[in-house]
């Protein structure tokens, strides 16, 4: 097992990230030396093991500069959402109970805000310049040891679900008792799965605020890989990274494989992508075409997961055992998979129902034990609210979430599988699909669309699309009515934001005028 201060003892030089958009290099000399000195300011801060921070920023050189000075001083460290309205951020630094909070000038009046809310105890820094009630957090870790403090520990990331169903709440694991550089539950089994190494050279397309992308980074980089960490995702810049910098490991979500697989045929074929070894991708299910397509182009290297935040358990396979089970999100590599009914029984072989783990990772939201009991059956088996099936191999199929089920007439409608057809039209970048009032029915189906470039909203063009989903899929699945906007809520990770547009249209069907006017390019 390594760790960055081991790296950096025997190749001081070596490379640990750099930022793709400035340039910007850190060897593992400098993340050794920048880490330690934040972690002694940690502690001169009077920060002890187990207390938390709030980490505030977009994808810069100083994030995992910051969480790896907590990651070695046994704190949890809370990565906001850079997506987030102020009164949600100070939500979360009062709700972990933030003893300290670093964050950038990008978000000079949420740090404002924060500074007028927060107990005056609770100090405030800024990397980069800093303003007004927060000190510079660069200027006075320049004046810290860079040797190890007298107390290491190993801390924790407590990141934060999205709040599908209400508020976010933070996902908890209890601290380990042993020093940083250990190896952990998770990064043994990332590492096992994945191949992370001192080889890789890592791609992170993604925000750092993420579990994904912040966890593969780090686990990346105490393995003595390196990293190239991308401000935002772009299709095409993406492809040019991966030549550049002759990128082994990647990690997306299906979102990405769509827009890459949109770039015209001459785009895609301009880079070379030899060096991929291993392109991962998660967050929801890839739809199978779109997949299909990925493994044409870029060869047998695609590796699919599904877990949480959470960790409660974790299914993964490889590109041989997708294409024999076309649509799968994998076998259990952590915990055991049972399928079961709204009471959080077991149901049998075969029927689709919640997904629970059992022997899974024990973890608890903060502050929140009613959702945390919520989450458990009487046996103890952990669920996130997905709803899927496991075939007689063991693999499991995820149909949707348990809060976007359609209930129409009394059947029961995945929109997954709807949005999954959508996509592969010519004319469509990304689709929502949810459940509108309906009086004789309950529910109905209707679909959001955004389109590609070039692509003009009609209602021929809806109409085409829902004859598209009637030529894929049995009526009832298919949406009644389509609606277009420019862009559809997600955050930057990918990750469809479906319950603001759900929530947008049932206040607007309580109105005299009714849902949004149709086919609306606004």
């Amino acid at each position: 097992m390594l760790y960055i201060d081991q790296v950096a003892r025997r190749d001081p030089n070596r490379l640990a990230y750099v930022m793709a958009d400035t340039g910007e290099t850190v060897t593992f000399a400098d993340l050794d030396r920048r880490s330690n000195q934040g972690a002694h300011l940690l502690r001169a801060q009077g920060l002890v093991v187990g207390d938390h921070i709030l980490i505030l920023m977009e994808n810069r050189r100083e994030f995992l500069e910051t969480c790896f000075a907590a990651d070695r001083s046994g704190l949890y460290y809370t990565t906001a959402s850079t997506q987030l309205s102020a009164d949600e951020v100070l939500y979360i630094a009062r709700d972990c109970g933030a003893k300290l909070v670093i964050t950038s000038g990008r978000f000079a009046e949420v740090a404002g805000m924060l500074r007028a809310q927060l107990p005056p105890e609770v100090p405030i820094f800024m990397v980069g310049e800093p303003c007004a009630g927060a000190a510079c957090w660069d200027d006075m870790c320049r004046d810290m040891p860079t040797h190890e403090i007298a107390d290491p520990a190993q801390g924790l990331d407590m990141l934060y679900s999205s709040g599908t169903t209400g508020r976010p709440k933070g996902v908890k694991w209890p601290l380990p008792a042993q020093p940083p550089g250990r190896m952990t539950f998770l990064i043994e089994l990332l590492c096992d799965l994945f191949g992370y190494g001192a080889q890789t050279r890592y791609l992170n397309p993604a925000p750092l605020y993420h579990a994904a992308p912040l966890r593969h980074t780090m686990t990346t980089l105490k393995r003595g890989g390196s990293a190239v960490i991308m401000p935002k995702f772009d299709a095409e810049e993406a492809l040019a990274l991966i030549e550049a910098h002759r990128i082994t490991h990647s990690q997306w979500v299906p979102t990405m494989f769509v827009r890459m697989l949109k770039l015209s045929d001459e785009v895609r074929r301009r880079y070379d992508l030899s060096s991929l070894q291993m392109a991962v991708h998660a967050a929801a299910p890839c739809p199978i075409e779109v997949k299909r397509q990925m493994i044409d182009w870029w060869g047998p290297i695609l590796m699919e997961y599904y877990a949480g935040t959470e960790n409660n358990g974790f299914c993964a396979l490889d590109t041989g055992e997708w294409l024999a089970h076309p649509g799968s999100v994998g076998r259990a590599k952590l915990g055991r998979l049972h399928i079961c009914n709204d009471g959080g029984e077991e149901l049998p072989l075969g029927s689709e129902g919640e997904v629970y783990f059992a022997n899974g990772v024990p973890f608890e939201y903060h502050n929140d034990p009613d959702k945390t009991r919520k989450a458990r059956n009487r046996l103890g088996w952990t669920t996130l609210g997905d709803i899927g099936r496991v075939d007689a191999d063991g693999y499991l199929y995820l149909t949707d979430r348990k809060s976007f089920v359609i209930i129409s007439g009394g059947v029961n409608i995945y929109p997954q599988e709807t949005e999954n057809i959508l996509v592969t039209h010519p004319a469509v970048a990304d689709a929502a699909v949810f459940g509108v009032p309906n009086a004789d029915f309950g529910e109905e189906v209707k679909a959001v669309v955004e389109l590609v470039d070039g692509a003009q909203p009609s209602p021929a063009l809806a109409e085409e699309l829902i004859a598209f989903c009637r030529t894929r899929l049995s009526p009832i699945k298919c949406p009644r009515t389509v609606d277009f906007r420019l862009r559809l809520p997600r955050e930057p990770n990918g990750k469809l934001l479906k319950r603001l547009l759900q929530q947008e249209y049932r206040q607007a069907a309580k109105s005299a005028e009714g849902a949004p006017s149709a086919r609306s390019t606004g």
